[in-house]
């Protein structure tokens, strides 16, 4: 999906030391995003902590949103291999319990391991630049689990496969934000009451 034009990466890195700059760009925005929320975020703040000029950063991207576009289409496309790992384990003989164990498991790594996520998702569920990209990769997570549900024999007809998977989608994303902001026995019980909630829903 190509970002809309006020979003828009302004230059691809081709060389390795553009390569390094922009990824120390987005590295830094995303530990700004954890420490300052996406209000208080600001390219000429990613400027100052980067040690360069506005200038120098807007010869990467144009304004701050379209650094959150592009860390949030690489946490989305994290999030999309962590499915396919998944799909690749799942057979006709999986049970619904093993999917569910087998999908938080491998999906858990993908929001602890980026930085700032919760904010992150805010962004690309508030503001009007990003939300496309949101709205585009929850329409591919429903297919796709549909078709995962299909192979799981879950029970109903294509239209209430839909349902479970939006369903299921916004419950797990919700409760692993939620497990990623705990921490020791709060974040396990939190993550087994997302597996138990998940294989009901599943079950029917």
């Amino acid at each position: 999906m190509k970002p809309a034009h006020g979003v828009r990466q302004r230059r691809r890195p081709h060389q390795e030391r553009s390569t390094r700059r922009v990824r120390q760009i987005l590295d830094l925005t995303a530990q700004l995003l954890e420490r300052e929320g996406p209000n208080r975020l600001t390219t000429n703040l990613v400027a100052r902590e980067l040690g360069v000029s506005v200038g120098t950063l807007y010869h990467y991207f144009p304004n701050k949103h379209s650094i959150l576009h592009v860390l949030g289409a690489n946490w989305l496309d994290a999030w999309q291999r962590a499915f396919d790992a998944v799909a690749a384990l799942t057979s006709e003989r999986t049970t619904v319990a093993e999917f569910v164990d087998l999908a938080v498991d491998n999906m858990l790594p993908v929001y602890r391991s980026q930085r700032g996520v919760q904010h992150l998702v805010q962004a690309m569920f508030t503001i009007p630049e990003l939300r496309a990209l949101d709205e585009h990769s929850d329409e591919l997570a429903v297919r796709r689990l549909k078709l995962m549900f299909r192979r799981l024999r879950v029970p109903g007809a294509a239209s209430e496969r839909e349902r479970l998977a939006r369903l299921y989608l916004k419950i797990s994303n919700t409760l692993l934000l939620e497990t990623i902001r705990q921490k020791g026995s709060a974040a396990r019980r939190t993550l087994a009451d997302l597996k138990l909630v998940l294989t009901h829903l599943l079950r029917g």
